[in-house]
C-alpha cells in the first residue's frame, strides 16, 4: 500500500484503506467530506441537492442522540471531518458542559449563509443544449415553428 494519495483509487472493502483515503485526502477533496444534503425548499431554490457546510448555516441533526435539534454551524474541523453546532451541549462529568463535534451526513441543511457571493457558481448548460441554442439562432420563425410542430 502506497503512502500518497491517489486521485485514481476507486474504492476497497478493507476499512484500513477507507480511513488512509479519508486521513491522506488533500484539502480540496476533505472538504467534500463535509457535505450535507439541503432541505427541499432549498434544494428546489438552488437546484442542488447538496452542498458543503459552512460556518453560519442553519442545520438540523437527522441522526443520531441530538435527533431533531436545530442550531447553526459554529465551527467546521477539515481535520477530523466534523461540525460543532450552536445550542447542542453535552454536560459532563464535573457539571461543565462541552459542545460534542457531528458528522456533516447526519446533518441537513435548513438555511444557508449567503456572504459569500461564489458560493453557488453558474452551471453550465450541457453541450448537446448550447449546439442546440446555436443552431435556433441561425434558423427562422418558420423553421422554428415547424420543428417545434414535430
Amino acid at each position: 500500500m502506497k503512502k500518497k494519495f491517489s486521485t485514481k483509487w476507486k474504492r476497497s472493502r478493507q476499512p484500513r484503506k477507507q480511513r488512509k483515503y479519508r486521513h491522506n485526502a488533500p484539502v480540496h477533496i476533505r472538504g467534500k467530506f463535509l457535505n450535507a444534503k439541503l432541505s427541499k425548499e432549498l434544494a428546489k431554490k438552488h437546484e442542488i441537492k447538496k452542498l458543503r457546510v459552512r460556518v453560519g448555516d442553519k442545520v438540523k441533526v437527522m441522526r443520531g442522540k441530538f435527533r431533531g435539534k436545530e442550531g447553526k454551524a459554529e465551527s467546521v474541523d477539515l481535520g477530523k471531518s466534523r461540525i460543532v453546532i450552536t445550542g447542542i451541549e453535552v454536560s459532563k462529568r464535573d457539571g461543565s458542559k462541552s459542545k460534542p463535534p457531528i458528522q456533516a451526513s447526519n446533518l441537513i441543511i435548513t438555511g444557508l449563509n449567503l456572504d459569500d457571493k461564489r458560493r453557488f457558481k453558474k452551471k453550465a448548460a450541457p453541450k448537446h443544449q448550447l449546439n442546440q441554442t446555436k443552431k435556433e439562432e441561425g434558423m427562422s420563425k418558420e423553421e422554428k415553428l415547424r420543428i417545434q410542430e414535430k
